[in-house]
């Protein structure tokens, strides 16, 4: 079965940390990324990373503070995300492409998994 299913939201406190996973099941693409959607916001982009050649890329609210990594042999890539602050509540989701780290525009979907920073 074809699917990236998304793991490790939750609700957690500014300045907490968090880490998302996503599993590929079925399918095998170069660019591998996390998106997300706050409520009443358009989708975009947080980081994706480049199998080609293991670039990254990191939107200018989250550099610094989060990473992205992929386990290539279980088919895993993983969203680290630190001090984190109210304003990256959003459904986070994971997404791949062959080619591009860009919204609209990539290939496969994940269904989303919710990150809540509140105190």
């Amino acid at each position: 079965q074809v699917q990236l299913v998304e793991s490790g939201g939750g609700s957690v406190q500014p300045g907490g940390s968090l880490r998302l996973s996503c599993l590929a099941s079925g399918l095998s693409y170069a660019v591998m990324g996390w998106f997300r959607q706050a409520p009443g916001k358009e989708r975009e982009g947080v980081s994706c990373i480049n199998n080609r050649d293991g670039s990254t890329y990191y939107s200018a609210s989250v550099k610094g503070r989060f990473s992205i990594s992929r386990d290539n042999a279980n088919n895993i890539v993983y969203l680290q995300m630190n001090s984190l602050k109210p304003e990256d509540t959003a459904v986070y989701y994971c997404a791949a492409d062959d080619w591009v780290c860009q919204h609209p525009g990539m290939d496969f979907w994940g269904k989303g998994t919710l990150v809540t920073v509140s105190s």
